[in-house]
């Protein structure tokens, strides 16, 4: 195991020890010299209104991936886990756009969203004008168009999960709880969801996870923008390094980063493989 720690230490460790100790600097990136600024940092970014939106719009993200997402995922599930004739085709085209780059798909909805794009064309064909926005560039929608779009791309990707989980479930327990009358609602609340419970904490650790460190989509689709809208802290993380210069308060954020998934991931799976083991 020596040689492989040594690596490991190498290649990670040491890199992570040295860029939380540059969070307490005002390094620029470039200069071989810089001061230790303490806490310097760190409350800067109390008292920065962007940073602080972008905690606030990471966290939506994360929470509205974590419930939309998984949400459809299991409704997709339950449908291509049924006796329809099609259900093979229907998985290979709903899992497709997990299998794209993340950027790429960013890339062909901001085309789609545009304001001459396919889908205000579309609604303006079917005679809902009305409806068209500039779904991109609306502060109040771009955020939300950000969401839908990563839902689309990876909700086929949660289908997966949910649906290994469905098909290790014993037929036999689906035909008892038939026999003793439990319809369809009740089949699935009080039998299978309990036995889902291990394809729920798969889940929902890498959507929220997922969720909190996104950066492709958001910077393909909006930049961050429009103003600061969209910003998430990994988008300010790019900016204040590699627009502004400052890797010293791009460093922090990223340490901040760091606490809130450590946090969010562990809280949740310390709930969720609580109510796995009360499940099983």
């Amino acid at each position: 195991m020596v040689p492989a720690l040594v690596l490991f230490g190498f290649v990670v460790l040491v890199p992570s020890a040295r860029g939380v100790y540059y969070a307490f600097t005002d390094w620029d990136g470039l200069s071989p010299s810089f001061s230790f600024v303490g806490l310097g940092n760190f409350v800067e970014m109390v008292g920065d209104p962007d940073a602080r939106q972008a905690v606030w719009h990471t966290l939506v993200i994360a929470v509205a991936i974590t419930v939309i997402q998984n949400g459809v995922g299991l409704l997709l599930a339950l449908g291509v886990n049924s006796a329809i004739r099609s259900r093979n085709v229907l998985r290979v085209l709903l899992f497709a756009p997990a299998v794209i780059t993340p950027i790429v798909t960013a890339y062909l909805w901001r085309n789609l969203l545009g304001p001459d794009g396919a889908v205000n064309s579309l609604l303006g064909v079917l005679g809902l004008g009305s409806w068209r926005q500039n779904w991109l560039g609306d502060p109040d929608l771009a955020l939300w168009s950000v969401v839908a779009v990563i839902v689309w791309q990876f909700a086929g990707y949660s289908m997966v999960i949910f649906l290994a989980g469905l098909q290790s479930v014993p037929r036999e327990i689906y035909e008892a709880a038939a026999i003793d009358g439990a319809g369809a609602v009740r089949r699935f609340w009080s039998v299978i969801r309990p036995l889902l419970a291990p394809a729920f904490t798969v889940n929902l650790m890498l959507s929220i996870i997922g969720g909190i460190k996104l950066f492709d989509q958001v910077y393909a689709l909006t930049g961050g923008g429009p103003g600061h809208a969209t910003d998430t802290l990994s988008t300010l993380i790019y900016k204040d390094a590699f627009t502004l210069g400052e890797f010293g308060y791009s460093i922090a954020l990223a340490v901040v980063l760091t606490v809130i998934v450590a946090v969010a991931s562990t809280g949740q799976y310390l709930v969720l493989s609580r109510n796995e083991r009360a499940a099983s």
